[in-house]
Parts: C-alpha cells; sequence; structure tokens
C-alpha cells in the first residue's frame, strides 16, 4: 500500500541537517513503507544521505535557500515561508505533495506558519499543542493544549479533549482512553465556568464517544498513570508542563549530587545504577519526543530543538504512526457524534398530541 512522504524540515533543530536526517533514518526502519521529502540544503542533504544509503533510496529532496532561527519572531518567519525549509515543509503537505511534516525548529515560527497554510480542519475553532508525558503506568499521558491557546472557552475544551482521544487511542491502543480536564480540584463545583460547562457537554456526549471521561484532575495526578488524556487551555497546561520537566530535572540534578557527595555514595551508585539507568531513560525527554499540532488541515509534528537523533526519529516515528492510523478521519468522527448529541439535548420538545 502506498503512502503519502512525509516532509522532513531538514534545516530545523540545534545541530540541523546530520541530526535530521540519522532520525528519520532510525525511524525508516520501523516504517519501512513510507518515503520521504527532505527539505533543505541539497549539498548538505546529500553529503548527510551518504552515511543513511537506505533512507537515500526512499527519499526526494526538495532545495530551499533559507532556514528559520530560533530567535526569529513568528511574524518575520511568516513572511519569508515560501523560500524557508520550514515554510517549504508545511507548503508541501497543504499542496498534497507529503501527508505530514516534522521539524525541529522555532516552535512559534512553525505554528504561525501551519496555521496561515493550512487552516483548522472543519469542526475545529482553534489547533492545539499536544505531547506525550511520562507515567508511572504502563502508557505515556497525552496533554493538551500546552501553549498554542492562553485563553479558551468550553466549546475549544470539548474540542480539544475530542483530538487529545482520538490521538491517544493511537498511541495506546486503548479503545476508550481515560479523559479528564486539568483543575484546581476534583469536585464539580471546582474551577472556571468554561472547565464545568466543557465537562458538562463531554458527559451529555460521555456514551456516544471513544473516550471515558470523569470530571477532573489536578496537577498533582499528571503522571500517575490513572488517566490517558488531560486537557488543559494553553496557559495552564503550558505552567503545568514545566513543572513537571523542571521536577524531573530537580530530582535527577539532586541524585547526581548526592551519590557524588561521598565515598560510600559514589559506591551506593555503583550498587544502584542499573535502577539509576532506569530512571534516566524513563525521563529522558527524547524517548517522549514529538508535539502534535492537532486539529489543522494536516499533520504538523514538533520536535524538541535540542532532541538526539533517537529523538528525532521518534517524532517521525509518531508522524508515521498519525497517518497510518488516519487520525483527521478519528477526529470529524467525534466532532460529528458531539454535534449530534448537543442537537438532541437542545431540540425542542415535540408539540402534546
Amino acid at each position: 500500500m502506498s503512502l503519502p512522504l512525509i516532509a522532513v524540515d531538514a534545516m530545523g533543530g540545534d545541530e540541523g541537517v546530520r541530526v535530521m536526517i540519522e532520525g528519520a533514518a532510525i525511524a525508516r526502519r520501523s516504517h519501512d513503507r513510507f518515503r520521504f521529502l527532505l527539505v533543505g540544503d541539497e549539498v548538505q542533504i546529500k553529503a548527510a544521505l551518504e552515511k543513511h544509503p537506505n533512507l537515500r533510496a526512499a527519499s526526494e529532496i526538495l532545495h530551499a535557500a533559507d532556514a528559520i532561527s530560533g530567535e526569529e519572531k513568528p511574524s518575520q518567519a511568516i513572511r519569508r515561508a515560501k523560500t524557508t525549509s520550514m515554510g517549504m515543509a508545511i507548503n508541501a503537505v497543504k499542496e498534497g505533495a507529503a501527508g505530514a511534516a516534522v521539524s525541529a525548529g522555532n516552535t512559534g515560527a512553525l505554528m504561525a506558519m501551519a496555521k496561515l497554510s493550512l487552516r483548522t480542519m472543519p469542526g475545529i475553532d482553534r489547533p492545539a499543542l499536544a505531547a506525550l508525558l511520562p507515567t508511572l503506568g504502563n502508557n505515556d499521558v497525552v496533554m493538551l493544549d500546552l501553549g498554542a491557546n492562553t485563553e479558551c472557552d468550553a466549546r475549544n475544551l470539548v474540542q480539544f479533549a475530542v483530538m487529545g482521544a482520538a490521538y491517544s487511542r493511537i498511541v495506546t491502543g486503548r479503545d476508550a482512553p481515560r479523559v479528564r480536564l486539568l483543575n484546581i480540584g476534583t469536585e464539580d463545583i471546582k474551577g472556571t465556568d468554561a472547565l464545568r460547562d466543557a465537562a458538562a457537554q463531554l458527559k451529555l456526549a460521555a456514551g456516544t464517544l471513544s473516550m471515558a471521561f470523569d470530571g477532573f484532575t489536578e496537577a498533582d495526578k499528571l503522571c500517575r498513570g490513572d488517566v490517558d488524556v488531560v486537557v488543559s487551555d494553553g496557559f495552564s497546561g503550558n505552567i503545568a508542563l514545566k513543572a513537571v520537566e523542571g521536577t524531573a530535572r530537580f530530582v535527577a540534578d539532586l541524585l547526581r549530587r548526592s551519590f557524588a557527595s561521598s565515598l560510600r555514595s559514589k559506591l551506593g551508585f555503583l550498587i544502584s545504577r542499573p535502577a539509576t539507568e532506569l530512571l534516566k531513560h524513563h525521563l529522558d525527554p527524547n524517548n517522549h519526543n514529538g508535539a502534535v499540532f492537532l486539529g489543522l488541515g494536516g499533520i504538523v509534528v514538533k520536535s524538541h530543538g535540542s532532541a538526539s537523533a533517537l529523538g528525532v526519529a521518534n517524532a517521525v516515528h509518531v508522524t508515521a504512526r498519525l497517518l497510518e492510523e488516519n487520525l483527521t478521519e478519528r477526529i470529524t468522527a467525534d466532532l460529528a457524534r458531539i454535534a449530534a448529541a448537543n442537537r438532541r439535548e437542545t431540540a425542542p420538545p415535540e408539540a402534546a398530541e
């Protein structure tokens, strides 16, 4: 079966072409039905492909004369979209030359370009940025929005829940992912009007959706493993995400400092090294790399700018899975069910005979 190309912004990220090409080559080992459109400086891409003949045989190169810097403002980046590797990769999705785009470049520029070029899919007012967080359970948790929308109403949050559940069904394999709204408490009376209204709408449509919705969760439960999708406005979600990431770094640095404090501690490190290596692997952002702009009229995946080749491979892996599992069609079907449930609830009662 022929699958659409994945466009890779080869110039994005802190290390640029070498890491992006190596990451795509690693990913192709698991997704050998895909072909790639490598966008960027043709000379540099060809040189990097010399070490990856398997990827070279499955790739096309689209030369881009320019690249977006990490410091460039979105408004400036948009004006240069037509000549930059990031803008040309997104345009390839818009024109149907590729099924999805992956970039490790400037997040604000990528979001602005993608929104302007691809627009939102029917039934979605605003796209949301979703990412996977590690948990104590057997699966990662999908969290959205992580910064694309600082203010959201109930309608936005409901749409985010639908998109997050569709994404979670792909990455976790659950038929009905456990979905919660991020709040300051789990009681029905807690939170803003938007949160309470969104919860009411999701409960109303629960019987028709492929999700298990049961109200609210708090930030200290994000990584416990008892929820599959956490939904928030972008302001709260971004703060919660950075708090989780900062805590993980704090714990890792504290352990490193403790183990180096004395000879006895160093001996303890040697004894406990298998456990600390497992912890390091679990907390390594490269193993959870690949944030997705959900709700656009095309699939766009953001890799960490500092991601290693393995991290880039994980971002490409996420992209391939979303294409293989028809994410857009899943979201469209669930939105139709939400709309039908709302119509039934608001329909006037039949006149008494």
